[in-house]
């Protein structure tokens, strides 16, 4: 007759083996340097600060400059935003 015990040395070693890899990760992400936010150049400026820019948008509003001031349209509701990009100048 065959033996049908589970053979527990194996699953064991499987138990070692995930434990160590758990912790291995959690070290490494306690001791890599962190990640801060990538710094802009000094030289960058907004659309909304650029007063050479007229029109900008960020795929949901838009936004004018003219002799009464910045005005900008209403989003969507599904609107996904994206980066600020000068459309007139």
């Amino acid at each position: 007759m065959a033996d049908l015990r589970p053979d527990r040395s194996r699953d064991a070693a499987f138990a070692w083996i995930a434990t160590a890899a758990t912790l291995a990760t959690i070290l490494v992400a306690h001791v890599a340097p962190a990640r801060g936010p990538v710094p802009i150049p000094a030289a960058a400026v907004s659309p909304a600060e650029d007063g050479g820019c007229r029109e900008w948008t960020d795929s949901c509003r838009v936004c004018t400059r003219g002799a009464e001031g910045i005005h900008c349209s209403t989003p969507g509701f599904a609107c996904q935003r994206e980066a600020l990009r000068c459309t007139a100048r």
